[in-house]
C-alpha cells in the first residue's frame, strides 16, 4: 500500500465517520434533511429557549410566573376548543361525502330521465 492509497483510505474514513456522527447528532431531534442548517438552529433555540430568557433577563420571573398563570387556563380551553373542532370537522366531512354521493346519485338519474325522453 502507498502513500496516496493510505491518505485516501484515511479521508474517505474520516469522511464516514463524520457523515455518521452528523446523522446521529441529528437523531436527537427533529432535523430535516432539506434544511438540516435551518431545523438544527430551530431545536437549538427550542432547547435552550427558556435559558436564554433567563441569562439575558428579558422578563423579570414574578412576570414570567404571571403571564404563565394568566395565560394557561386560556391555553387550556383552546386546546379544547381545537379539539372540538377537529371533532366537527371529521363529522362535516363525512355529512359532506354523504351529500356528494347524494348528488352524484341525483345527477345520474335526472341524465337517465333526460336520455328517456
Amino acid at each position: 500500500m502507498d502513500l496516496f492509497t493510505f491518505i485516501l483510505l484515511v479521508l474517505i474514513l474520516c469522511a464516514l465517520i463524520f457523515l455518521v456522527y452528523y446523522y446521529f447528532k441529528g437523531q436527537k431531534g427533529n432535523v430535516s434533511l432539506s434544511s438540516p442548517v435551518e431545523s438544527r438552529v430551530d431545536e437549538y433555540l427550542d432547547r435552550r429557549f427558556e435559558s436564554m430568557v433567563q441569562e439575558w433577563e428579558l422578563v423579570s420571573h414574578s412576570r414570567l410566573g404571571k403571564y404563565t398563570e394568566d395565560k394557561e387556563p386560556a391555553l387550556g380551553q383552546e386546546e379544547a376548543r381545537l379539539a372540538d373542532l377537529k371533532n366537527s370537522q371529521a363529522g362535516m366531512q363525512t355529512a359532506l361525502s354523504s351529500l356528494e354521493a347524494r348528488l352524484d346519485t341525483l345527477e345520474k338519474e335526472l341524465a337517465g330521465k333526460s336520455a328517456k325522453k
